[in-house]
């Protein structure tokens, strides 16, 4: 028999839409994925989540919602969603050789960032090793951060970080900058922004948190450490959607959902987080799309089972 709604996902949007189908009494199975609770387990403090004027650790935000959808009757397994059918319902989820059926579903998988591939950059992440500017630029009040890119994406870091650092140092590892002329203007306004053109990012240095970076010249090999409390790493997101090419409309890899909610292309199937949102990107704002994808799912087995 069909389970009547799987979430593919455990960060703020899966757990809130677990929370929301749970109260609902759909009883709701969830798989938590690959990397159970998503960027917010690395993120050391959260201040712009509603409800803690002190800010609040990533893993225990993450901790209390998942706690708060096992009450209403969530089933969270610890697999990962390697395969899905959404050709005819009900709808097929495979982990591995097991299979399970649904009549809706949920896709909350996010997006991975982009790494340096460095060893270090894992064992710093969250102690001065950043992907999040709107999520740890305050952190960095009147002291030095660096950002690593030379798009739109990492212009808008630095212009972020720039508010409260002393100094941003934008390293990129091209001659100039592949940003969009509007966002390279105004980055270059900014009079505690420095910029260093053909330099890559050799290696991050500190034991307990950041506190160098080892940069090396592209063209004359020539090396440098670079003194920095934190650095962002804005070289791209790639949306976690590999499983359902061919099953829903994308585009540029993130899935394509109503204008006006969650919905897909596929009937009875709904999208919420990063994984369909690649403006916002804000944990409050994943959790208020999980929210409404759980109702428009519990509204769509109402319809179709009366």
């Amino acid at each position: 028999m069909a389970h009547k709604l799987i979430i593919i996902g455990s960060g703020p949007a899966g757990l809130t839409a677990a929370i929301y189908a749970g109260r609902a009494n759909l009883q709701p199975i969830l798989f938590e994925g690959e990397n159970p609770g998503g960027p917010l387990v690395t993120t050391t403090k959260i201040e712009n989540y509603p409800g803690f004027p002190e800010g609040i650790d990533g893993p225990e935000l993450i901790m209390r919602m998942k706690e708060q959808a096992e009450k209403f009757g969530t089933k969270i397994l610890s697999k990962n969603a390697t395969a899905v059918d959404f050709s005819s319902k009900p709808f097929k989820i495979f982990s591995n050789d097991e299979i399970y059926e649904a009549e809706t579903v949920i896709i909350a998988t996010g997006t991975s960032a982009n790494q340096l591939g460095l060893a270090a950059e894992r064992r710093l992440s969250g102690r001065g090793v950043s992907y999040c500017a709107t999520c740890d630029g305050p952190l960095y009040k009147n002291k030095t951060a660096a950002v690593v890119g030379g798009g739109d994406s990492a212009m808008e870091e630095a212009i972020f970080i720039s508010k409260f650092a002393k100094e941003v140092i934008i390293i990129q590892n091209l001659p100039n900058l592949t940003a969009s002329k509007i966002m390279q203007e105004r980055a270059k306004k900014l009079p505690n922004i420095k910029f260093m053109f053909d330099f890559a990012v050799k290696d991050l240095i500190g034991e307990k948190k950041l506190e160098k970076i080892k940069i090396v010249n592209v063209k004359t090999k020539e090396e440098q450490d670079v003194a920095a409390d934190g650095v962002f790493i804005a070289i791209g997101r790639t949306p976690n959607t590999k499983i359902f090419e061919g099953q829903l409309k994308m585009e540029r890899g993130y899935i394509i959902t109503s204008a006006d909610g969650t919905k897909t292309s596929v009937l009875g199937v709904y999208s919420a987080g990063d994984v369909s949102d690649h403006f916002y990107r804000q944990a409050v704002v994943a959790a208020g799309r999980g929210a409404m994808a759980a109702i428009e799912a519990e509204r769509y087995l109402e319809n179709t089972n009366n």
